[in-house]
C-alpha cells in the first residue's frame, strides 16, 4: 500500500504540440486528496476529468475532451505522473495540446521532481487483477494476469529493419520508470509524414521531438537512447493510457502490437468485467525491478 501523492508547488512548462503545432503553456497545480487528475483548458474554461469516459480520439495520440473542448496528446504527461505515483493534480493548459518537449517523459519527470512530491494522509486504492482477462481485436492482444506487483510486458513488430520485433518486460517502480522508460521518445516513419500532415497531424513534429526512421535507418544525428527505444516508448504510452482507468494497476499486463485505440478498448472491456478485478488499499510490497530484454 501507499499514501496518495500530489506536488509541493506549481510546476510549469511550455512548448509546441506534436500534432497541432500549437504553442501552449502548462501549469501543474497541487490538488487535495481524492481529487484525482483533471485538465483545465484556461483559454476555453473547461474542466476535463481524467478517465476513459473522457477519451474522444485515439488516432496517433490520446485525446480527452468535454463539451466540445479537448486536450490532445495527454499520454506522456499522464505516464510521468503515474510513474512517479502522483494521484491528485490539476493541469492547466491554454491550448489544444500538451507540449511534446523532447518526445519522451524525461523532461516531465524532472519538472515534477523539481516541484517536489507531497505525501497525503490517505491510502491510495489500487485496481488488482484477480483472474486472467484477455482482450483481442484484429491487430492487438492485451492480457491482464494476477501478479504480486505491477509488471508490464510489451511486444511490437514493424517491417522496417530499424525496428523489427522488440519485446520488453519490466516491473514498474519509480526508479525503473524514471531510468528505463521515461527517456524513450515517440517515433515515426518518414514515409508517413506527408500522410499525417495532410490529415492535420504531426504539424509540430521534428527531429528535436521524435525519432524519425527513413529508408536507411534513424535520421536523428543523436541516434537512439536505447537499442530497443521503440518498445520502451510503447510501454511509456501504455502506462499513460492505462492510468485513465482511475487507479494504479496491481497485476501483469501483457500487450502485443497494441496502441492507443487498443489500450482504451482494453480498459473499457476490463471495467465491464468486474469479476476479473477488485479495488484494494492493502497490498504486499512489489518485487524489485527486473529487466528482461529480447530483441
Amino acid at each position: 500500500m501507499r499514501l496518495q501523492n500530489t506536488i509541493k508547488q506549481d510546476a510549469k512548462f511550455k512548448g509546441i504540440g506534436l500534432h497541432t503545432g500549437c504553442y501552449s503553456k502548462v501549469t501543474i497545480v497541487p490538488a487535495p486528496k481524492d481529487a484525482g487528475i483533471t485538465f483545465i483548458r484556461t483559454d476555453k474554461p473547461t474542466v476535463i476529468k481524467t478517465h476513459i469516459d473522457s477519451v474522444i480520439d485515439t488516432a496517433f495520440a490520446t485525446t480527452i475532451g468535454h463539451n466540445g473542448v479537448k486536450v490532445k496528446t495527454v499520454e506522456h504527461l499522464l505516464s510521468a505522473l503515474a510513474g512517479l505515483g502522483i494521484d491528485n493534480i490539476s493541469i492547466e493548459v491554454n491550448g489544444p495540446e500538451i507540449p511534446i518537449l523532447d518526445g519522451s517523459s524525461r523532461e516531465l519527470i524532472k519538472i515534477i521532481q523539481d516541484a517536489g512530491i507531497a505525501r497525503q494522509d490517505k491510502k491510495r486504492p489500487f485496481l488488482r487483477i484477480k483472474k486472467p482477462f484477455i482482450f483481442e481485436d484484429s491487430h492487438s492482444r492485451i492480457a491482464a494476469l494476477p501478479y504480486n506487483g505491477t509488471l508490464l510486458t510489451h511486444s511490437i513488430f514493424f517491417s522496417h529493419y530499424g525496428v523489427g520485433e522488440q519485446r520488453l518486460s519490466l516491473d514498474i517502480t519509480e526508479k525503473a520508470f524514471t531510468e528505463e522508460i521515461a527517456p524513450a521518445r515517440t517515433f515515426g516513419f518518414l514515409k508517413d509524414i506527408e500522410y499525417l500532415r495532410t490529415n492535420g497531424l504531426a504539424k509540430g513534429g521534428s527531429l528535436e521531438n521524435a525519432i524519425i526512421l527513413g529508408e536507411n535507418g534513424v535520421l536523428n544525428s543523436s541516434g537512439l537512447r536505447f537499442k530497443d527505444e521503440f518498445v520502451r516508448h510503447k510501454i511509456l504510452d501504455s502506462i499513460g493510457d492505462f492510468s485513465l482507468i482511475g487507479f494504479p494497476f496491481y497485476g501483469h499486463i501483457i500487450a502485443s502490437k497494441s496502441g492507443h485505440s487498443a489500450n482504451i478498448r482494453f480498459l473499457g472491456k476490463l471495467l465491464s468485467t468486474p469479476d476479473a478485478w477488485d479495488i484494494i488499499t492493502e497490498i504486499n510490497k512489489p518485487s524489485n525491478a527486473v529487466l528482461h530484454i529480447n530483441t
